[in-house]
């Protein structure tokens, strides 16, 4: 991929540090940096990222959150955090959030997960779907178990949706139309209760389908 310039919010110096040393040796280039998003004022004058990479340490910082979101509609804005918290995934998922990564990623997961995200993805872990499903998080509907009376195809869907696959992708690598997919993918969401690909991917993983990865689901 070509380069992406990329903000730096993060309130530990020595992590902010660290993080330049690994994004170095990728397409990534940091060009502006500051202790946190409610410090991110101070950046006023820095170009406008491609992405943000920040962590969140309080309610404070959730309001200077969604002031940046609207200061920077087109930047994706990525929650990089050693915390696996419901609280901030409301935050986040509120906020229009691109991506959530726990810290402890090797690099070459970072960079592959931000490349995702450059692509229109949005990415959440699998422990933090699971998470989600179990917790009391607004805005998410926790859906009934069992296999609904799928398909085969439907349930191809189901795991096409959990790699983050868009209806282009689905359609060639099955063999079918877009416009088949979509008329699978319908059918999917009204047999298992679902509103929209995120509640699907999440439906999927609570019932097994693939307990391993992540949940990368695809722009609109």
């Amino acid at each position: 991929m070509t380069s992406a310039t990329v903000w730096l919010l993060h309130p530990n110096k020595l992590f902010r540090e660290g993080m330049k040393r690994i994004l170095s040796e990728s397409p990534f280039l940091v060009i502006a940096e500051a202790a946190g998003v409610q410090n991110a004022g101070c950046l006023a004058d820095a170009p406008v990222p491609d992405l943000v990479l920040l962590d969140l340490a309080g309610d404070g910082e959730a309001t200077a959150l969604r002031q940046l979101r609207a200061q920077m509609p087109k930047a994706r804005l990525v929650i990089l955090t050693s915390e696996l918290s419901t609280k901030r995934l409301t935050t986040a998922l509120e906020t229009g959030i691109d991506g959530y990564l726990m810290s402890d990623l090797s690099p070459e997961a970072l960079t592959q997960s931000l490349n995702l995200v450059l692509l229109g993805e949005k990415v959440f872990p699998t422990s933090l779907a699971a998470l989600l499903i179990s917790g009391p998080v607004d805005n998410v509907v926790e859906m009934p178990g069992g296999r609904r009376g799928l398909s085969e195809r439907e349930n191809q869907i189901l795991r096409s949706l959990l790699k983050g696959e868009s209806n282009k992708m689905i359609a060639n690598r099955l063999g079918i139309t877009e416009a088949t997919v979509k008329v699978h993918l319908k059918t999917v969401l009204r047999k298992i209760g679902a509103a929209n690909r995120t509640q699907a991917a999440i439906w999927a993983l609570n019932n097994g389908y693939d307990q391993n990865a992540p949940i990368l689901v695809a722009g609109a």
